[in-house]
């Protein structure tokens, strides 16, 4: 018996455990998040998340729960092989048939000793063709080739290893061996894993109808080329551009997170000048202004997280108030946000050093930092490496050193020791610059951290910057969501992406320079009543997309137009919902919109989506006195316009109150409705009726 197992162990062909057996748990699911893979494990049994550690997951297969996973008499038996294939009761159900090339790996694996090479094989790179391809009719099909090449130089097909998983199950289905059946229009995403490798494959299904011509198209500058090189390939027509009234109202929404004010609107109308000259010109105007100065501050306080801590006011009205001297100074985005990173002091005086006090802890502001400044979703290697980006263990716990000997209190310092323990290890961790790498663990790691994400070599700050910019400006990003920058989460205009980033280093990261060229562009001037056979389209801006308004825009909008300005408590009268230090300050104003505010970003008013958070922001929208109250104020604008109307003056009242609300004149259509609706005019109740319509219909709470 015993001569037998040494011929099988010497005579079985050689499996490796890195590049062979990992492919074979991977590909059946064995170490997914959902099953062993978890951080805990499943079943007293745990394996690295997609093998990203083949050390761990050859302990816990070959000497764990003492060595009874692998029987080397009779590989057969191993639990390792009968756990997945059923022969004993497994939760995870069968993984794959005991006969299938799977189980035979296994099997050749333990029959040979189940060891691991001393300097183990790695994967060198991975190769998935198409990588990028166009399907003209659907449902149509096509194949992935996979190929895997390894550090000793063989290469192999890897296709019946390979994960693939399509971004949209419904758009795009993909079996196991690779094999596609694109089913809607679109572009579609399709991720490709093989080890510790992931590749996206681009799948372009043109809409139906014909060809698209758009050689006439009007363009306002050089994105547009980029955009519509996209809306051809996709046949996917774009809309005129919107009429003045509606263009005004959104750029200075955008630009300055107001409403134009009625003479505003009544004068821009009333110029004669060709709309693109006098557009041109507001928009300049309008980042001269101190409104969009207080509007960004606003943005960029969101973006950062500046919020105040127990009892500590003074620390983030001083890091808001120099936020807003960087915005006001135009100072390059890169110099201001760099030096965030290596601030000390008072923080109750030098407001930058504040930027260490958004988080609690080094492991907090090491995610802060990544999702700020980088766009990148690096808590995800907090546990394990990151199972879809290049993000490992030491990248993320690397970082937390960078920042483990600050000091966090109102006095911001460096420490003469601190750490952040390694889990994976159980020592400290070694600072380190994510994806580049590590620094000495003496000294202060922030300024080369700052000289790293500062430097014009690198197009990381700038990509995460300009991504955000487009959001603001367009409703969504060109990679969505905007703190999950990775290569298998592609933008939807790669090329234009790129350039915009080389731009925006090109202008010095000058922040107007780069919201001028997103606002002169004919994408953005765009119509948001989609053409019928662009109708579909969310992401590609054929049309304009239909944004509700942050929660203090919001609420801003409302105090002007009613002209019953709110009053918030620790700050001087008269201050604006977006020029608060703190979003806390805001809560009793927002009531259920406060929840979104700054916290995070989420949809506002009666526009939102339909769900029961966004049911209580319409109820309290509806039947709350953020607008009740308003409205029946006697000192209201709007009370006055309608005190002030006899019979002959309604049809004049509706249209002032059209252009305060809306932004614009009343329809016909609408001016003969509201005409017979009101009466005579007399009833202040049938006034406030109106103008609470007007409040709550889409055209007021989106921008659009």
């Amino acid at each position: 018996m015993w001569m037998a197992v040494v011929l099988a162990t010497c005579c079985a062909p050689a499996v490796d455990f890195d590049t062979d057996v990992l492919p074979v748990l991977t590909r059946a699911g064995c170490n997914a998040g959902a099953c062993h893979g978890a951080a805990a494990g499943r079943g007293g049994f745990r394996l690295s998340l997609f093998g990203g550690d083949p050390a761990a997951d050859y302990r816990a297969i070959v000497h764990d729960l003492e060595g009874r996973r692998v029987n080397l008499a009779h590989p057969e038996q191993s639990l390792l092989l009968r756990k997945p294939t059923w022969d004993l009761d497994h939760e995870g159900g069968q993984r794959f048939e005991s006969g299938s090339p799977f189980a035979q790996t296994l099997v050749d694996w333990v029959r040979g000793g189940a060891r691991r090479a001393t300097t183990p094989r790695r994967l060198a790179s991975l190769a998935v063709t198409p990588r990028e391809t166009t399907v003209e009719t659907l449902p149509a099909t096509f194949e992935l080739s996979v190929t895997a090449e390894f550090s000793d130089g063989e290469s192999r097909e890897a296709g019946e290893l390979a994960v693939f998983t399509p971004a949209d199950p419904a758009s795009t289905e993909v079996d196991s061996r690779g094999r596609v059946r694109v089913l809607r229009p679109g572009r579609h995403t399709i991720i490709v894993r093989y080890l510790t490798e992931v590749a996206a494959v681009q799948v372009t299904a043109p809409f139906p109808g014909g060809a698209v011509d758009l050689s006439a198209a009007p363009r306002g500058n050089w994105i547009d080329d980029e955009i519509y090189r996209a809306l051809a390939g996709l046949r996917l027509p774009p809309s005129s551009r919107a009429d003045a009234a509606t263009l005004l109202r959104r750029v200075t929404l955008d630009l300055t997170g107001r409403l134009p004010a009625p003479e505003r609107v009544q004068k821009f109308l009333a110029d004669e000048q060709p709309l693109a000259e006098k557009y041109a010109s507001e928009v300049d105007r309008l980042l001269a202004s101190g409104e969009f100065t207080e509007y960004w501050t606003y943005r960029y306080a969101q973006w950062l997280a500046v919020r105040t801590g127990p009892n500590d006011a003074a620390g983030t009205r001083a890091y808001h108030a120099w936020i807003r001297e960087q915005i006001a100074v135009d100072r390059p985005l890169a110099d201001w946000l760099g030096e965030l990173i290596t601030a000390e002091g008072d923080s109750h005086q030098h407001g930058p050093a504040n930027f260490h006090r958004s988080a609690a802890n080094a492991r907090d502001e090491a995610e802060q930092f990544a999702e700020s400044l980088l766009g990148i979703r690096l808590r995800c290697a907090n546990c394990h490496n990151h199972p879809l980006d290049r993000w490992t263990q030491d990248d993320y716990h690397g970082l937390a050193a960078i920042f483990a000997r600050l000091e966090r209190g109102p006095l911001v310092r460096l420490k003469p020791s601190g750490e952040v323990l390694h889990p994976a290890t159980g020592e400290a961790a070694v600072p380190r610059i994510p994806g580049e790498r590590y620094l000495p663990a003496e000294g202060d790691g922030r300024p080369a951290l700052a000289e790293w994400l500062t430097s014009t070599d690198e197009r990381r700050l700038a990509t995460a910057q300009v991504n955000r910019l487009w959001q603001a400006m367009f409703g969504r990003g060109l990679i969505e969501p905007v703190d999950d920058l990775r290569d298998t989460n592609p933008a939807t205009h790669p090329e234009l992406l790129a350039r915009l980033a080389d731009d925006f280093v090109a202008s010095g990261y000058r922040l107007r320079h780069t919201l001028r060229l997103l606002a002169l562009s004919a994408a953005y001037q765009r119509s948001s009543q989609p053409l019928p056979a662009a109708a579909n389209d969310d992401r590609f801006y054929s049309h304009a997309l239909v944004r509700p308004l942050p929660p203090e825009v919001l609420l801003d909008a409302v105090s002007d137009v009613v002209g019953v300005a709110l009053e918030f408590d620790e700050v001087p009268p008269g201050t604006r919902a977006i020029g608060l230090y703190s979003p806390h300050l805001a809560t009793s104003a927002l009531g259920p919109l406060a929840g979104c505010s700054r916290a995070g970003e989420c949809p506002a008013g009666p526009a939102a989506a339909a769900s029961l958070d966004q049911l209580a922001v319409q109820l309290h929208w509806i039947n709350g006195p953020l607008l009740n109250e308003r409205l029946a104020s006697p000192s209201s604008v709007l009370a006055r316009l309608a005190s002030e109307t006899d019979a002959q003056d309604v049809r004049a009242t509706i249209d002032a109150f059209y252009l305060r609300i809306l932004a614009r004149g009343a329809t016909p259509a609408e001016r003969k409705f509201w005409q017979e609706e009101l009466g005579g005019g007399k009833l202040a109740s049938r006034w406030q009726d109106f103008a609470w319509s007007l409040l709550s219909t889409r055209d007021f709470v989106a921008n659009h």
